[in-house]
Formats: structure tokens, sequence, C-alpha cells
């Protein structure tokens, strides 16, 4: 396998959720390491997630398995009724279709390093947004209502 050039590696900086669910995540930055492999059946990104900023809003997937690892500072796993400390070196896994909605959130001072791994089956795959007005259907162009209406295209946000 060849080495993967980290600098070189497609970079995704904030967020593709609409106003104003964007405003939690959009100064994360991904480097998207997968995509740089030309892996195609799962993704992989090395992520900077800023003090205050969260890895995402809180969802589960009904086709993708996720996985992260965290090499660098501290989160707070939030999932249903529950909240969990992970620090460098600790790691949690999210099985497809268990209905338990998860994110990270950064509370600590300093930046968090976090390793994220993930299937790719856009074709098979629903997002659920539990806690908020937000959905992701099958191949979808975009994010949609719960009622179906649609926000529209995704745009890259890197600002509040």
């Amino acid at each position: 396998m060849p080495k993967i050039d980290l600098d070189a590696a497609p970079v995704f900086d904030g967020t593709g959720y609409p106003p104003p669910f964007h405003l939690q995540c959009y100064a994360r930055r991904r480097r998207k390491l997968g995509d740089a492999a030309g892996l195609n059946q799962f993704g992989v990104n090395l992520m900077r997630l800023p003090h205050g900023q969260w890895s995402s809003q809180r969802h589960w997937h009904t086709a993708e398995d996720e996985f992260v690892w965290v090499l660098e500072g501290e989160v707070v796993l939030v999932e249903d009724g529950v909240e969990t400390v992970l620090r460098a070196g600790e790691c949690a896994g999210f099985p497809a279709g268990a209905p338990n909605g998860h994110h990270l959130q950064n509370r600590s001072g300093e930046d968090a390093l976090l390793l994220e791994v993930g299937g790719r089956r856009p074709e098979a795959d629903v997002c659920t947004y539990p806690d908020i007005d937000l959905h992701l259907p099958l191949e979808a162009e975009g994010y949609v209502t719960k009622d179906g209406q649609s926000y529209g295209p995704f745009v890259q946000r890197t600002d509040p």
C-alpha cells in the first residue's frame, strides 16, 4: 500500500449542515485519508476538532458502521441519555442500524485529534438526526426536514 502524504490529502473544512445546524460544527477540519488512498468501501478521516465544536449533529446510520479513535485531547461522547469522556488512546464504535444517536463534543480547552472510520454505502444508508428537524434520506443531494421539505443542495459552511 502506498504511503499517504498527509499534506496532500484532500481537506474538508466546516460542514454541509444547513443553518442553524452548522453552528456547532463549522470549525472542524477533516483530512480525507481514505480518499487520498483511493479507498471506496470505507472512509477514513483525520479530524481536528477545536474547543467548543462538535464532530457532527447527533445521528445514527441505517447501513454504515462508524468507529472513532481519539489520538490527542479529550472529547465527550454524547449518546441517548449517556455522556462518556473519551481521552487520547480511547475509542468507540457505532454499528449500523442501532438507533442510538451519537456525536462527539470538544468541551476541553484544547483541540482534539480524532481518527474516524466509516462505511460508504449511500445507496443503502439513511441518516437520522433525533434531536433536530434534519434527515438525510437515501442518496440525497441535500438534507431534508423530517416531513420531507428540502433544505437545498449541500453547501460547505466554514464560519458562523
